[in-house]
């Protein structure tokens, strides 16, 4: 078993030990170089070991660690006025990870109706192919079957719909709905976009029914697909969204983000984190935020995108195995005629790492720094290993529309 024996075997590890990391780049405990298009799962957003963020961590280390939430910080207050500043939320809550702000906005949500509004309400409506956590609560509120085997029995309140079918959720709003959550694009799931109607449609729902909107932006937010929250780009305002992954540049923290007519649900005592936004966490999120600004990052993003796309579509024309390249930002898929999981492991083995977004997507998460030399240097990497497994395999080359 050697040094994985006293681990639990929860992660399908890579039989790769990485041990350094500047900006785009990662190194293994051989010495190896790889070009990092994971980004830990679109967390270390502004590259590996960013500067800024590090001389705020280390300056902090020197001062305060760790105090109660009985207490103020200033920490909490600056990523607050940072976050509302920015956003159409007025409050937040600070917690560990993206999990855990999904919680919150969960029980936010049921808390609201029942103790503001006097009403039964409880149950949250989500989609099929989502992805919102492990939590028992956000496993359930899931739409994927495979992460809720072993764990019977769920919790009850929660209702799934396929995703686009405007039907199907009108048939699940009851008098006991509270909410309705969903993810501008369905990472986890293939890197599926919301159709702006069907939004729309959503929105109005909501609206008709007086349930809360709630935005999972997880995995979008923070400057991935080109905007600083991905709702943004849709213009819409959600009642409840939350935070995680590129908060911080890769040290914990999560923050769910709410309307003021919501504040009074979040009574003290109603919620709690004992490590949610302690000064350190403040630290990195206020340096992460304040760069993303500063240097127009979502923007960067965009172009960055845009320019990673149309590399794809140019060096994958052709090929029929290639089905869809699609995507916003930096949060790019690329849907394949069969399982993925061999070019990954062939990527590796040539200096590029990057993941599955279900069975048959490549999903790309580089840095939103990165430079046009190393997104060609990605994509040509990945259309020789791409054309190659094609070929292998019988795929036939013909013009794809992509």
């Amino acid at each position: 078993m050697g040094k994985l024996e006293h681990i639990f075997p929860s992660y399908a590890k890579y039989d790769l030990t990485l041990v350094k990391g500047k900006g785009s780049w990662v190194w293994d405990d051989q010495g190896r170089k790889y070009l990092d298009f994971t980004c830990g799962l679109a967390v270390t957003s502004l590259g590996h070991a960013p500067e800024r963020i590090a001389e705020k961590l280390k300056s902090q280390i020197d001062t305060l660690w760790h105090v109660s939430n009985l207490f103020h910080h200033p920490g909490q207050d600056r990523v607050a006025e940072l976050l509302t500043g920015n956003s159409c939320a007025d409050q937040v809550f600070f917690c560990n990870s993206g999990a855990e702000a999904n919680e919150a906005a969960i029980k936010l949500a049921r808390r609201y109706h029942q103790k503001v509004r006097g009403e039964n309400r409880y149950e949250v409506i989500t989609f099929e192919q989502s992805f919102h956590g492990r939590t028992l609560a956000t496993l359930t509120a899931t739409g994927q079957q495979k992460v809720k085997e072993g764990f019977l029995p769920l919790p009850q309140g929660f209702v799934t719909v396929p995703l686009h079918d405007l039907p199907a959720l009108r048939a699940a709003i009851g008098p006991n709905t509270a909410a309705v959550m969903l993810e501008m694009v369905l990472a986890e799931g293939g890197i599926l976009e919301v159709q702006p109607d069907f939004l729309n449609a959503v929105v109005e729902l909501c609206r008709e029914h007086g349930l809360l909107l709630i935005v999972d932006e997880v995995q979008t937010g923070m400057g991935r697909t080109g905007k600083l929250f991905a709702h943004q780009h849709y213009g819409i305002e959600p009642d409840i969204f939350t935070l995680a992954k590129g908060i911080a540049s890769g040290f914990p923290a999560g923050v769910m983000l709410a309307k003021g007519y919501l504040r009074e649900a979040f009574s003290p005592g109603a919620h709690a984190s004992t490590f949610g936004g302690t000064p350190l966490a403040t630290a990195a999120m206020a340096a992460t935020i304040e760069t993303m600004l500063e240097d127009r990052v979502p923007e960067r993003a965009a172009e960055a995108g845009e320019y990673l796309k149309a590399r794809l579509r140019e060096a994958l024309a052709g090929c029929s195995w290639v089905k869809d390249i699609r995507g916003k930002g930096l949060l790019i898929g690329i849907e394949c005629g069969s399982p993925v999981g061999d070019i990954i492991l062939a990527g590796q083995s040539k200096g590029l790492l990057f993941v599955q977004a279900g069975p048959q997507v490549i999903r790309l998460l580089p840095n939103l720094y990165v430079t046009r030399e190393e997104i060609d240097q990605a994509v040509g990497i990945l259309s020789d290993l791409i054309h190659t497994y094609a070929r292998e395999h019988g795929a036939v080359a013909e013009e794809a529309q992509l």
